[in-house]
């Protein structure tokens, strides 16, 4: 078998891989069993969000759901976000908003900021969502009727993606496309094996006893990619840990431009991936295969008139337009794969790099090594 005849099997495996796996990422539905007597503590950590607060609040004040409490912390800001959000949650009785405290030796802000936040709540549900997201107005009813149903004590899901500059369109919406690529969503979502594990922070639901039982944030206080690292330890302690498709009902602005978003995929890629030289090497391989090649031979197929040549590309198409489509992204951002790919492949070796050479990560004003 030729490398051409090669690269369409393996492309054609990957679309019928794909699409069989994605059936293993829950919707967010309701069944008709909550009460609505569960208390619910929506947790957010702010550190210059000001832009952010307006949008946040409007989408918390329209939550249809009873028994809700929200507390907001702001993070040391110097933008305006403390008072901003005082302004914005006036004498509402579910809104209350604190100042965060120094943060200690060894933490990771977000982390040390969450882990303030679990201090102040009493819900039965911890609900951990980031300053950029929005949500439906009964996001809190769906995702606890969801996790109800899947005997879940935590779920987490990776929201869609609105995107205003070319970088965060190529890069962002790419965490789809590698969990349903590389993560075994029957192994992650039906049992309890740490290893077959995803997460985002922007949106988590836990609840409280689970979370107490893996002691909270404090047992990730210095990790970049706490939210992975959380849902691990559920599984670790044997609670059950499910992703769900959360795109139709949330959604984050999660970078504002491109050089937050390389800012952002720098300080996590690496880390995200173990701090593995083995595995940049693997997915560079990978990916210039699978994603790259065709998108050569696509050009080779325009410039010669052999269009057959062609196949493989439309076949990384289709595999990825799936997924944008699964997730509401814009269906022309598949046509771009192989630009996708490379900018991929150049954050990993950004993100190694910056370790490799005792470097820190840079984000929001602190350095995290």
């Amino acid at each position: 078998m030729n490398l051409f005849a090669l690269l369409i099997l393996i492309t054609i495996l990957i679309n019928l891989w794909t699409v069989w796996n994605s059936l293993f990422l829950y919707p967010l539905k309701r069944n008709g069993t909550s009460k609505n007597d569960a208390s619910v503590s929506l947790l957010v950590p702010l550190r210059n969000e000001a832009d952010n607060v307006d949008g946040l609040m409007d989408s918390l004040m329209a939550l249809t759901y009873p028994n809700v409490k929200v507390v907001l912390l702001d993070d040391h800001s110097e933008d305006g976000t403390y008072n901003k959000l005082k302004a914005r949650a006036g004498e509402d009785p579910r809104f209350r908003v604190i100042q965060g405290r120094p943060l200690p030796e060894g933490w990771n802000g977000k982390v040390h900021a969450c882990h303030q936040l679990s201090k102040e709540a009493d819900g039965d549900y911890f609900f951990f969502l980031d300053a950029d997201a929005r949500v439906a107005s009964d996001i809190i009813q769906l995702t606890i009727e969801t996790m109800q149903k899947k005997d879940a004590a935590m779920l987490s899901g990776f929201p869609n993606y609105p995107n205003n500059h070319f970088l965060g369109h190529m890069l962002v919406p790419l965490q789809h496309m590698v969990v349903l690529l590389h993560l075994p969503l029957f192994m992650a979502n039906r049992t309890t094996k740490p290893m077959f594990t995803a997460a985002c922070g922007i949106f988590i639901m836990i609840e409280k006893e689970a979370y107490e039982a893996i002691g909270g944030h404090e047992s990730v206080k210095g990790s970049l990619v706490e939210d992975v690292h959380l849902a691990r330890e559920v599984k670790r302690h044997g609670y059950k840990m499910i992703l769900a498709n959360i795109t139709s009902s949330a959604l984050s602005y999660m970078y504002d431009n491109a050089e937050e978003t390389w800012g952002g995929f720098k300080k996590n890629l690496y880390t995200g991936i173990g701090r593995s030289t083995i595995m940049v090497l693997f997915l560079t391989v990978f990916y210039s295969i699978v994603f790259l090649l065709p998108g050569l031979f696509a050009v080779y197929a325009i410039f010669s008139g052999s269009f057959f040549w062609l196949l493989p590309y439309l076949l990384t198409v289709s595999f990825k337009m799936y997924v944008d489509a699964r997730t509401g992204h814009p269906l022309w951002l598949s046509f771009f794969i192989p630009v996708s790919a490379v900018l991929l492949i150049s954050m990993m070796w950004s993100s190694m790099l910056v370790h490799k050479r005792g470097k820190s990560y840079q984000w929001k004003g602190r350095s995290y090594q």
